[in-house]
């Protein structure tokens, strides 16, 4: 078992992606500490994944809205008292928040979509880190996606607090890396969530003709199967990732199964990191004051 020994504590478990991610790490033998808002919701995640339990892997959830200090603390303080340690966080809870033109949309809904995506990435970081720097070691895992590289008009909440995440996963990576801690963020790949039937519900006037005939043709094709980026969580959790750190990571695009054969060539790359175009990168001289 990949995981066995193990202890991680997985945000907005209690549906899509996150509970395909608890099932996985369950199934590899670890500890997991399972967290979301809505409680019955995450009691009901918690009973169907007892099934996926192995090897006398303990099994947690504790409702916690992840954008509130005083939440995020009880939640990590629950698990630190289950497991005596936490090895592994995973920053998954995240909403799309409001959509349609900035100037049109209701600023209320926009502040609290970036309060859940990135203060409900910051705070369980800043929560598990005095931990994991306690006992040197840790693996961090932040949920991103396409709203971190490129511009996502109508979903204006979503796209700017993935590439604040992003930014955020490297500088943090850098401030933690001689504690042997690894932070990344991951690109998952069109999943066929709830997210996705919350775009389709908001229809083509709210969110564009393009995008809604992308989301579209997403839902009917099938998506991405939740259980690819889940390996890709769990190859991130063990040793095999130790050194990978600081990076955006593509579930589908990028050679993840050959990173453990490469892990000098990505601690001294910029490859796979949120960076600005220059002229130069595109074979331009625009007579740049040096």
């Amino acid at each position: 078992m990949k995981l066995a020994g193990l202890s991680a504590i997985i945000t907005g478990a209690s549906q899509g992606l996150g509970l395909e991610i608890a099932k996985h790490y369950l199934q590899e033998g670890a500890n997991v500490a399972l967290c979301a808002r809505d409680a019955k919701k995450l009691a009901e995640a918690q009973e169907e994944l007892w099934l996926y339990a192995k090897n006398k892997a303990q099994l947690i959830a504790i409702p916690a809205d992840v954008s509130k200090p005083e939440q995020v603390d009880l939640l990590v303080n629950a698990a630190m008292e289950a497991f005596g340690k936490i090895d592994i966080l995973v920053a998954n809870a995240g909403v799309y928040g409001p959509k349609g033109p900035i100037d049109e949309i209701d600023w209320d809904e926009w502040s609290q979509a970036i309060d859940i995506n990135v203060k409900g990435t910051v705070l369980p970081c800043c929560a598990v880190l005095p931990h994991m720097k306690k006992q040197g070691y840790g693996k961090i895992i932040i949920l991103s996606g396409g709203g971190a590289t490129k511009p996502m008009p109508n979903l204006s909440a979503y796209a700017t607090s993935k590439a604040a995440v992003v930014r955020f996963a490297e500088t943090l990576a850098e401030e933690v890396g001689a504690y042997n801690i690894d932070v990344n963020t991951i690109a998952p790949g069109a999943l066929n969530t709830r997210l996705l039937e919350e775009v389709l519900e908001a229809g083509p006037e709210k969110i564009g003709a393009a995008f809604y005939a992308q989301f579209l043709k997403q839902k009917q094709t099938g998506g991405t199967s939740l259980d690819v980026p889940a390996e890709f969580c769990v190859f991130l959790a063990t040793s095999e990732s130790d050194g990978i750190t600081g990076k955006l990571l593509s579930v589908l695009w990028d050679p993840w199964q050959k990173f453990p054969s490469m892990i000098e060539q990505l601690k001294t790359s910029d490859i796979y990191t949120l960076r600005r175009i220059v002229p130069a990168d595109r074979g331009e001289n625009w007579g740049e004051i040096r």
